[in-house]
């Protein structure tokens, strides 16, 4: 399968752009893991075309991610012209537009998930963005902004029809933040509209094999995007592969493997952001990473307190040594 002229596998699995989280360090081990496609976090276009400091540090990819898009959000049409086009400078694969951030600072001020309020800015603003680069131009959206709005089969094939070459769907309305159960059958309807000829992926409540092989299965996707439930547990991919291809488990990650990934998560977080940054933004992916061992209060609080890199290895080193023997659980058994 393409995205455009990218190779993306028969089946891929995307890394969702996760704001605090789909950094480089993160990605880095979701790839290793068995990411197809992976998305930087999110940047502002306003903050990309006035050169804010932390807008352009997203801009950073490596070899070693590809295939990769880099994601942007905004309002206004011309700054998302400009900003996709000094996107497009830092190499990546493809240019991801956000149109699903449900956030109220984003959402409400016309952004993210905001734009579904106006579907002809949308289509405006798409069709812009895929005339100012040359690499693929792919969308990430919900089904609309409440239950009332739900037109995302229309939208759909009204973004394609403007050049965009590949769509990701969370199965919620911005109105459901992300409450309750996501709903992949306007997802399957769009998979099965038979003007649509772009790939189509679903996002949305996938957090082990059996659903992924059930969505697969039932609404006829493309690939499957995953987001929440990779948060430290960057083994969720391999996990689904294994399991669509043959319908057993693989075997969890030892205590052993858990701690080397969190070692090396901060320590690549501290590299790229500085040790206080990068401590600070490594707690939440903590309890994921060792998810399910028992009496572990005292170093989980250990973890997401200290604010000193040798304390936190120390931690680590004492997890491994404590718990060594433990058969940790998969976290959707």
């Amino acid at each position: 399968m393409k995205i455009g002229d990218i190779e993306v596998g028969t089946f891929p699995l995307l890394l969702a752009p996760m704001e605090d989280v789909s950094d480089p360090p993160f990605r880095t081990l979701c790839k290793e893991n068995g990411a197809d496609v992976m998305y930087t976090e999110f940047i502002s276009s306003e903050g990309l075309i006035r050169h804010a400091a932390k807008s352009r540090q997203k801009l950073d990819i490596f070899e070693y991610e590809r295939p990769i898009g880099i994601q942007i959000f905004g309002s206004e049409i011309d700054s998302m012209r400009q900003a996709a086009a000094l996107a497009e400078e830092a190499g990546p694969d493809i240019i991801d537009i956000n149109y699903g951030c449900p956030v109220k600072n984003v959402a409400c001020k016309g952004a993210g998930a905001g734009i579904l309020r106006d579907v002809p800015k949308m289509v405006e603003m798409t069709a812009e963005i895929v005339k100012a680069v040359d690499k693929p131009v792919t969308v990430k959206t919900r089904l609309g902004w409440d239950d009332n709005s739900k037109y995302i089969v229309e939208v759909a094939e009204r973004l394609q029809d403007v050049g965009i070459q590949a769509i990701s769907i969370h199965g919620r309305t911005r109105k459901q933040m992300y409450k309750g159960a996501a709903d992949w059958s306007l997802i399957g309807d769009i998979v099965n509209n038979p003007r649509m000829h772009i790939p189509v992926f679903g996002n949305g409540d996938v957090d082990n094999p059996e659903k992924a092989l059930a969505m697969r299965d039932r609404y006829g996707v493309d690939g499957i995007m995953i987001g929440r439930a990779s948060i430290g547990y960057p083994w969720i991919f391999n996990e689904i592969k294994h399991f669509l291809q043959t319908g057993a488990h693989l075997a969890p990650p030892t205590i052993k493997q858990r701690t080397e990934a969190a070692r090396r998560h901060i320590s690549m977080a501290v590299d790229w952001k500085g040790e206080r940054t990068g401590i600070h933004e490594t707690r939440r992916h903590y309890t994921s990473y060792f998810k399910g061992i028992p009496h572990f209060k005292e170093y989980r609080m250990k973890l997401v307190t200290s604010e000193d890199l040798a304390t936190i290895y120390h931690t680590l080193d004492e997890i491994e040594a404590r718990f060594s023997e433990v058969e940790v659980p998969l976290p959707y058994a």
